[in-house]
């Protein structure tokens, strides 16, 4: 299957992100070979799957992740403000959703973290990843260059990637420093030459987030090896599946 279709934040483009009903909905659909999620860390070092640093958007509570604990988060319907059917949807953990698609679907993981906001992340990430024997089935992302550094530090073999939405002149030699092997790059920086480059340094490239099918079928004509990053997987299978 080329252009693999990886469902961001699940199926986010029908459910709500982030949830148990949104990794569900993209699992159904046997051509979603990937998932994106995210991840943070409870006052209490717990990682629990949400993109936005605050409650404010995606549930009903208010403030920082990082100043609730898990059961605390427990408590907000993460689902509601998407629809009625949603209500009563949690943030999940992420060992809920390891467990869900263990043995699955790969997932790429991406850490929310900036400095040392979350001390520990990286290493609570892996162990549950390692509890799950999923390592060879993850790949952990970032936008933070420390945060890649760390995880390198805790276990070298796992496979690591930076995301960026930019196209420096140095990208390649960036990732090679991290020790990265995977780039998440937003779609419309993504070209044929800068394809090439990475390719030939064995940097497997995964564009987002690409939700209409015109956008979709230019990054296929660049190369079919890429991973296409979607909040619509229904538009990819339209796409891509006669």
């Amino acid at each position: 299957m080329n252009n693999l279709c990886v469902a961001h934040r699940g199926f986010s483009g029908k459910a709500p992100e982030n949830t148990m009903a949104a990794f569900r909905m993209a699992m159904d659909e046997p051509y979603v070979q990937w998932i994106e999620l995210d991840t943070q860390l409870t006052i209490d070092g717990i990682p629990v799957v949400i993109h936005d640093f605050s409650l404010n958007r995606t549930t009903n509570g208010t403030g920082k992740v990082k100043d609730y604990t898990w059961q605390q988060l427990l408590r907000f319907d993460a689902g509601s403000w998407k629809g009625r059917e949603y209500h009563g949807e949690r943030i999940p953990s992420l060992t809920e959703v390891l467990h869900l698609c263990c043995g699955r679907v790969r997932l790429n993981i991406e850490m929310k973290t900036s400095g040392n906001m979350y001390p520990g992340l990286e290493q609570a990430v892996i162990e549950r990843v390692a509890s799950y024997h999923m390592e060879q089935d993850v790949v952990l992302t970032s936008f933070d260059a420390g945060a890649l550094r760390k995880v390198k530090e805790i276990n070298p073999d796992m496979q690591t990637g930076l995301i960026i939405d930019a196209k420096p002149k140095d990208l390649v030699e960036r990732l090679q420093s991290l020790g990265c092997s995977f780039l998440s790059i937003g779609h419309p920086n993504l070209d044929s030459e800068l394809f090439q480059r990475l390719e030939s340094a064995g940097i497997e490239v995964m564009a987002w987030t690409v939700d209409d099918a015109k956008r979709m079928r230019r990054i296929a004509e660049i190369s079919p090896e890429i991973l296409i990053c979607t909040n619509r997987p229904d538009v990819w299978k339209k796409t891509f599946m006669r």
